[in-house]
């Protein structure tokens, strides 16, 4: 059995199913913050939004759903009928692609050579670029169509994400044979190695200085991004900005998070994970005072603040992922996996319910630097690892 034409095989169908998950939810970032802001009339509750997405992310983390494209018909449901329940579920449920999506970086490396591995992860990070730059842009037609049946304009990118999440599944369940981790574990010294548990996964974790490290920088990486990314349309919408305008800051940003991915795959392989996690949170930092400081309708600037955001979540997902791969043994890494993907979504989560309470009561500024104090401890913290 060829196993680098499969492994080739593999990434090209996760690459290509990650263009049409990025158009299905892309756009649907800065559409749910904004539509439950007009359901509610909080900027408050605009965060539950992202939150209940990250949320549903968590949750489906380890039993990963097959139905993500029902989210999106609820969201749609729930917006027409001003129903803040029904968009809730809606976007809880469409958490489940997100989901779905973080985990197929897994798949990519199941057959991966150790000495490429965060190369390999990052080719299919990068597979979202097309869609996930795409999908925001298409926020001014897909209201234009929602409106052509009556229904409200921010309702049209949940229109997208049923359409491509649907045909994103059906990718996967016609090309991705065999299955990666299956083969992976047949080619194994010990094939008859079952999936581990997540609750000893978490313990064995916890015991491991350098798989702890991994999974706190995938973490606190992703709650940076999902809390200033998602409040950011809110902080624009102060000045009555337009949607293509907005569209436009959120692709810069997708852009960072997925454009460079093959590159800051081989630093993280060239220089060691470790120091690449040190590199994102420079980035991050330095994305934080850039957007704290920008003016609503600074669009230049919140877009270069933004873009850095994307790059400096680019480099703590893909080289934390890495890290916590090599550092767990092989018969807990698909529990390892899901448990680091349910830490990230749930720190996520509460990240997006907060930043939304400290946009409402305080303001942008103020939630860029409160997100750069756990940034800059996981960066003082990357100094006692082991590289």
């Amino acid at each position: 059995m060829n196993i680098a034409k499969i492994q080739g095989k593999t990434v090209k169908t996760l690459a290509s199913v990650q263009v049409l998950s990025g158009v299905g939810t892309a756009g649907t970032f800065a559409a749910g913050a904004l539509l439950l802001a007009e359901i509610t009339g909080s900027e408050t509750l605009a965060g539950l939004a992202q939150t209940s997405s990250v949320l549903g992310a968590a949750v489906l983390a380890i039993p990963l759903s097959s139905l993500t494209s029902m989210g999106a018909f609820f969201a749609i449901l729930g917006g027409i009928e001003e129903n803040i329940f029904l968009m809730l579920t809606g976007t809880f449920l469409v958490g489940s692609a997100s989901a779905a999506g973080y985990q197929a970086r897994f798949a990519a490396i199941d057959l991966a050579d150790a000495s490429n591995r965060a190369k390999q992860l990052s080719l299919v990070v990068w597979g979202a670029t097309i869609g996930a730059v795409a999908g925001p842009n298409l926020m001014e037609p897909a209201g234009a169509l929602a409106e052509s049946f009556g229904w409200p304009r921010l309702v049209g990118p949940y229109i997208i994400a049923a359409s491509s999440l649907s045909l994103g599944a059906v990718v996967i369940q016609v090309f991705l044979r065999p299955d990666p981790y299956l083969l992976a574990r047949a080619e194994s010294a010990n094939p008859t190695e079952r999936r581990s548990a997540v609750r000893p996964a978490l313990a064995h974790i916890r015991s491991n200085p350098r798989a702890l490290f991994a999974i706190l920088a995938i973490s606190i990486g992703h709650l940076s991004m999902v809390s200033v990314m998602v409040m950011t349309p809110v902080h624009m919408a102060h000045v009555d900005v337009t949607l293509t305008v907005i569209g436009l800051v959120i692709s810069i940003h997708v852009i960072g998070m997925y454009a460079f991915s093959p590159i800051v795959g081989q630093l993280s392989d060239r220089l060691g994970p470790v120091k690449a996690v040190r590199v994102g949170v420079l980035i991050l930092l330095a994305s934080m005072v850039i957007s704290g400081f920008a003016a609503p309708d600074d669009s230049v600037m919140l877009g270069i603040g933004l873009f850095l955001l994307g790059l400096g979540w680019s480099f703590t997902l893909i080289a934390g992922s890495a890290l916590l791969s090599e550092s767990v043994e092989t018969s807990i890494r698909p529990a390892s996996q899901g448990a680091s993907d349910l830490m990230m979504n749930l720190s996520a989560a509460g990240g997006g319910a907060l930043a939304g309470l400290i946009i409402g009561t305080l303001s942008y500024g103020w939630l860029c630097f409160f997100i750069a104090v756990p940034v800059t401890w996981l960066g003082i913290r990357s100094l006692k690892v082991r590289k």
